[in-house]
């Protein structure tokens, strides 16, 4: 949102400070959510919004009030016209004042709707702060269930607020009604009233069965939005795997109950909406009927007649919304229940106070969990936490920061923490603001932690150094960035005890070692501070003043290194195994720490040259200034069209079948045609009364007026049966148009390629798919509904009053002019504050995300309250424009509310003029179709705009539905059957860039990879490691140049054949909610005699059968349920089962402790012997024994040798190598 934008739309002072809403179960923490009382919530709303709702029920009752004068003037003028001796002041008289009453009946009603909507407002407001203060804490919910509640649920009780009021103002009009009716019609109005009373029940049924179906689908809507949210988060590896089919599919099949579900739905409300159109007209007719038969003396007259189809017409209107609003309630009811549940899980409250943990047994909701654990750390001192992949060093970590269940024992911490997570959590915002996190900027100390943290010479490469605008999840920054800014966050932010979960992991062995120096260390910045530090690597223990060892939940020893060394326990075995390779670094380490500085400033000098060399670094190309801009402007202006095309609705049409829709069309205007024919049917009953003044009334006249009047009757039953055709055939229609489109999006977003999910905010694509798809499905259908029965019934009454009084036909068209401009005016506003709304909620929803992907972070500082602010500065800014869209509603409403009362005014004017022309039957006719126009006008302008801008959702929509593909999946060119079956790979004169108008990011790269050959490849960040392997995939195209295995060209074939016969095992593991069986085969293509294998290879097979599910396993959002070396394991264990000829293994060592790593090393060498292996590696011992070693240097082969080779003579590798540690006497013992 720009500034100018949000400047543009409206300055509000802030009158009122907001009231937050008062939080129940402030006093009673206590006591388990459970055991609110049933209502609380909606008690607590109304408490706090008590004015506003008194003033609304005061304009209300005005209103209601006015409503029932109209009918009693008609009845005054019909009696004036008839009556030849009455004096003509009089009419004008009654027709001024029906006049009146009709303005001030719409002051009163907007003053009304204006004070619901703010009520709605204020309330969606509160909710939506409540539920980021409880952090919707993450241990009910996932983070797609919680932004559910945050968009439609909240949206939900914001429309309810509107509704509110009817709930009483509907029985109060109903009941008034039948009063006046029984002075017109007496007694008999009981046979009317009876009629209705059997019509609730079946309503009442009607309800409770929708209310059913829509909690049903509630369930399903969170079930796919979660499936998509993953699949967004996840879309790089579905794309290495090629198994976008696998999930497409699973996504399709929740669609389907859902579509079923809206199926049966939409058959609901049409039979309710017959059964409604039915009632008035039933009731009416049962009334005269009975009037008339009662007795010989009661005739029938204008008077009486229209009087009570008016009041009947009146009884119409609440006897509509009171059904609706009780729908509306029912809605809200499975929505309370979450909304209750997602403000009471609040957050742990984190015990203040040095560090002790003293027999503490702590879980999460997971059964991993950590035994009794004793611990006391001294302040200032520098501890160590080493142990296998998943021994419980993450969870004792978040038990110290209090983020898990303490089961018994107690946690002691004394001053501030900071924490640095195992995978770094980067905001949306600029690397500065990143770093500060929000305190005070100190430049001194910032200058000092940049330098300390090895941020300077990646400063140098971003477009806008420090103030580089980090996109979501921290997309342009490599996985070393990203975890040394989380570190200078840490480092910046000056607390007492440092938490550090395995920082050095995800960055280079050089720049890991300093890290250590001049951070960490004895002699780093942070010495005088309490470090607790979980590490994987051995080199820096001998430097550290305490080791905790952990094993299986339990500390086995705790000691200084030499002690531990001594005791010949679990710890010193782990470092005989693992020690020697990195022992002459300690040494190095604790002798030449100036070597290393001056290394490192070698190093930033190459840096610096690169950058000079290149201005093609991987920086540059994945956000260069010029591109973001571009890519920005497109996402906010993405479809601020002058105006909704009217292909749109075309579009949407075409969805739904033009058959389909000429169909429903046509049952409309049936409806109408019915409903004009059964009017002037009656008032030329009413003349009757006339005609036979003074004899009795025939009866055979009289049956056969009482028939026709049954078969026309007012909305008669055929207009409510060509009514149900047309609604039963538009939910066929409708359902077929959802299906259509959210298939055509889904396959389209699949098929986009990566560059677009790189360049486009996750939330964005889910808002399309929950918001968008949500309007396509519900809202829609009823704007198209409702749009065409308003228009059918504007031109019915027009054409009613134009037979009465032919010179009215004078009078549309000025009215219809300035109607016209009205509409016109008010549509284009309303449809561009509607799109700000929609730009502006966006970032509501990724600022809340990413809170909550942030939590433990977030909690950790201590910065719970600057979140929440920030949270309601952008909430303020989106009910700007939603506030200002409310004004432009109502300034509307009274507009054309005045239209139609000079509609009314005018019918009775020329009724009054052609007094003597005129039958009393037909006046009354035209009159109350007049009093009628008025809402009918208002509807029509109202639904008009609610279609354009609900067709924006179908805009949107196939705005993405047009995303330019990446390559089919499959080409007519299919490879040979089984191939690669040697697996030789030839780099042609290879380029590659990322974007087009970006600079190459390979500069023609040409080599040949032997069969089964081991390469290693190396390179400092930037260099071009990871986009070979991108390359190898297709996940960049080439822009000059080919790649060649085993004889084909890659180029050639489909992605999916490519991508099958290649495996990956990538760089942060990503699972997905399902089974594990599902998250390893997701096609069921494999036995589970090979599964189990697999993951016996892959040294998984003992914690998966001591499972309780073993295979079926359900791994939770994102894998959160299993540790970050389990999941890294189940990686393996995938590339095991795929066993192709090729495997990339992209830096899958990172995060996982030594004796892992030694696994997954060792397997690899076994399992994949026969296959060629390419491994893109930090740590330079991964690659030690690879046959050949390529070095990347900005974009370019610099080296590509053996080993041994490239260590004797002196060029970048060696130089590495130094770093790390490794001498040529050394790889030779390897």
């Amino acid at each position: 949102m720009s500034k100018a934008q949000s400047q543009d739309i409206l300055v509000l002072e802030e009158r009122q400070p907001k009231k937050k809403k008062k939080k129940k179960g402030d006093n009673e923490d206590s006591v388990p959510p459970k055991d609110y009382p049933k209502g609380w919530l909606m008690k607590t709303l109304a408490k706090t919004f008590q004015q506003n709702l008194l003033l609304a029920v005061a304009f209300k009752v005005v209103h209601d009030a006015l409503v029932f004068v109209s009918p009693q003037l008609l009845k005054l003028l019909i009696a004036f016209v008839s009556d030849e001796d009455s004096f003509a002041w009089q009419g004008y008289l009654y027709a001024i004042l029906l006049f009146l009453a009709a303005v001030i009946q719409s002051l009163c009603l907007q003053q009304h709707f204006s004070l619901c909507f703010q009520l709605g407002i204020n309330v969606r407001a509160s909710l939506i702060a409540s539920l980021t203060m409880s952090g919707a804490t993450r241990k009910e919910s996932t983070v797609g269930e919680t932004v559910n509640l945050m968009s439609a649920d909240a949206q939900r009780f914001m429309d309810l607020a509107n509704f509110i009021h009817q709930l009483w103002s509907s029985p109060l009009q109903i009941i008034l009604s039948i009063v006046f009716l029984w002075g017109e019609l007496g007694p008999s109005v009981l046979a009317g009233i009876a009629t209705l009373l059997l019509l609730l029940p079946i309503n009442a049924f009607l309800v409770a069965k929708a209310k059913t179906i829509q909690e049903r689908n509630m369930k399903n809507k969170d079930e796919r939005m979660k499936i998509m949210t993953e699949i967004l988060n996840g879309i790089k590896i579905l794309k290495l795997f090629a198994w976008e089919p696998s999930f497409e599919k699973r996504v399709n099949e929740i669609r389907a109950h859902e579509l079923k579900n809206l199926m049966n739905f939409s058959y609901l409300q049409s039979v309710s909406v017959f059964v409604f159109t039915c009632a008035p007209f039933l009731v009416s007719l049962a009334s005269f009927a009975v009037y008339v038969l009662v007795d010989e003396n009661n005739i029938l007259d204008a008077q009486k007649a229209f009087t009570a189809i008016s009041l009947f017409n009146v009884l119409r209107f609440p006897m509509a919304t009171l059904p609706m609003v009780i729908s509306f309630l029912v809605q809200v009811r499975p929505t309370q229940g979450r909304g209750c549940r997602g403000i009471l899980s609040l957050g742990f409250p984190l015990s203040e106070g040095h560090l002790s943990l003293s027999g503490s047994a702590v879980r999460f909701s997971e059964p991993s969990c950590l035994c009794s654990v004793t611990l006391d750390i001294m302040p200032g001192s520098l501890v160590a936490v080493v142990g296998a992949v998943g021994s419980g060093k993450s969870s004792l970590v978040s038990a110290m920061l209090g983020e898990m269940e303490n089961i018994k024992g107690h946690i002691n911490i004394q001053g501030s923490l900071a924490y640095v997570p195992q995978q770094a959590w980067i905001q949306n915002a600029t690397l500065k603001d990143n770093i500060i996190f929000g305190s005070e900027l100190d430049e001194a100390r910032y200058q000092q932690v940049l330098k300390a943290c090895a941020l300077l010479p990646d400063l140098e490469l971003l477009p806008a150094g420090d103030q580089t605008e980090i996109g979501e999840k921290g997309i342009n920054l490599s996985g070393g960035q990203k975890q040394r800014v989380s570190l200078a966050r840490a480092v910046y932010s000056n607390a007492d005890i440092y938490i550090l979960d395995d920082p050095l992991s995800a960055v280079d062995a050089h720049v890991g070692k300093y890290l250590f120096e001049h951070v960490l260390g004895p002699k780093g910045l942070l010495q005088k501070k309490t470090r607790i530090l979980v590490t994987h690597s051995i080199s820096f223990l001998p430097q550290v003043d305490n080791i905790v060892v952990l094993a299986a939940g339990a500390v086995s020893e705790h000691g200084s290194y030499s002690t531990l060394l001594a005791n010949k326990g679990a710890f010193s075995q782990f470092l005989n195994l693992y020690g020697n390779q990195e022992e002459d670094v300690s040494e190095e380490n604790t002798a030449g720490t100036g070597n290393t500085v001056g290394l490192w400033q070698l190093d930033m000098g190459m840096d610096l040259q690169e950058i000079s060399l290149s201005k093609n670094t991987l920086w540059a190309a994945r956000w260069s200034p010029k591109a973001v801009l571009g890519v920005t402007a497109h996402g906010l202006m993405g479809s601020i069209g002058p105006q909704v095309k009217f292909s749109m609705y075309l579009r949407y049409l075409r969805a739904v079948g033009l058959c389909f829709t000429f169909w429903i069309v046509m049952g409309y205007v049936g409806q109408y045609a019915a409903y004009v024919g059964s009017n002037l049917w009656l008032s030329d009953w009413t003349d009757d009364s006339v005609r036979y003044q003074n004899q009795t009334y025939p009866t055979q006249q009289r049956d056969l007026r009482i028939g026709v009047f049954g078969a026309l009757g007012p909305r008669a039953l055929l207009a409510a049966l060509f009514l149900l055709f047309a609604t039963m055939l538009s939910a066929r229609g409708t359902v077929r148009a959802s299906r259509v489109m959210h298939q055509q999006l889904l396959s389209n977003i699949l098929r986009a390629p990566m560059s677009f999910f790189d360049t486009t905010p996750i939330g964005r694509i889910v808002n399309r798919f929950a918001k968008d798809i949500f309007t396509v499905d519900e809202t829609i259908p009823m704007s198209f509904r409702s749009w065409i029965s308003c228009f059918m019934a504007i031109i019915s009454t027009l054409i009613v009053i134009c037979l009465a009084t032919p010179f009215f036909a004078v009078v549309i068209i000025p009215l219809s002019i300035f109607y016209y401009f009205v509409l016109r005016f008010y549509v284009s506003t309303s449809r561009q504050l509607r799109r700000l709304d929609s730009v502006t909620r966006s970032p509501i929803y990724s600022h809340f995300g990413e809170t909550v992907s942030g939590l433990s972070v977030i909690r950790a500082y201590g910065h719970q309250e600057r979140f929440l602010k920030q949270n309601e500065i952008t909430m303020d800014i989106n009910q700007k424009s939603v506030y200002s869209w409310i004004v432009s509603n109502r300034w509307l409403a009274i507009r054309l509310e005045f239209v139609g009362s000079l509609v009314v005014f005018f019918s009775a004017l020329l009724a009054v003029i052609a007094k003597g022309t005129l039958e009393g039957g037909i006046v009354g006719l035209s009159v109350s179709s007049a009093l009628n126009v008025t809402q009918t006008l208002n509807w029509l302008v109202r639904t008009s705009s609610e279609l354009e801008t609900n067709i924006v959702a179908v805009e949107r929509v196939h705005e993405y539905m047009t995303v330019k593909n990446e390559a089919p999946w499959v080409t007519k060119k299919r490879p040979p059957h089984g191939w690669p079956s040697r697996g030789e790979i030839q780099f042609v004169d290879y380029k590659v860039r990322y974007r087009p108008e970006l600079d190459l990011v390979l500069q023609g790269i040409t080599c040949d990879i032997g069969s089964t050959e081991k390469v290693g490849v190396v390179g400092r960040t930037g260099a071009g490691k990871s986009s070979l392997t991108n390359c190898l995939f297709r996940v960049l195209e080439a822009a000059g140049g080919k790649i060649i295995i085993d004889d084909v060209d890659i180029a050639t074939i489909g992605l999916h054949d490519l991508r099958k016969s290649l495996t990956i095992i990538p760089q942060d593991p990503v699972l997905f909610t399902g089974t594990l069986r599902m998250n390893l085969d997701p096609f069921d293509q494999y036995s589970d005699e090979e599964v189990w294998k697999a993951l016996e290879l892959a040294h998984l097979k003992t914690f998966v059968q001591g499972l309780p599910e073993r295979l079926l396993h359900l791994v939770s959002e994102a894998g959160e349920n299993l540790s970050v070396g389990q999941r890294q394991l189940v990686c393996l264990a995938r590339a095991l089962l795929r066993k192709a000829k090729i495997l990339i293994l992209d830096e899958a060592t990172a995060a996982v402790d030594l004796e892992t790593d030694h696994l997954i090393q060792t397997t690899i060498r076994s399992a994949f012997a026969d296959c060629t292996v390419l491994t893109i590696a930090h740590r330079l011992h991964t690659i030690m024994d690879s046959n050949r070693v390529m070095v990347l240097h900005a974009g370019q082969i610099v080296e590509f040798d053996s080993p041994e080779q490239l260590l004797m003579k002196q060029g970048i590798f060696s130089a590495m190598a130094k770093d790390a540690g490794i001498t040529a006497a050394e790889s030779t013992a390897l």
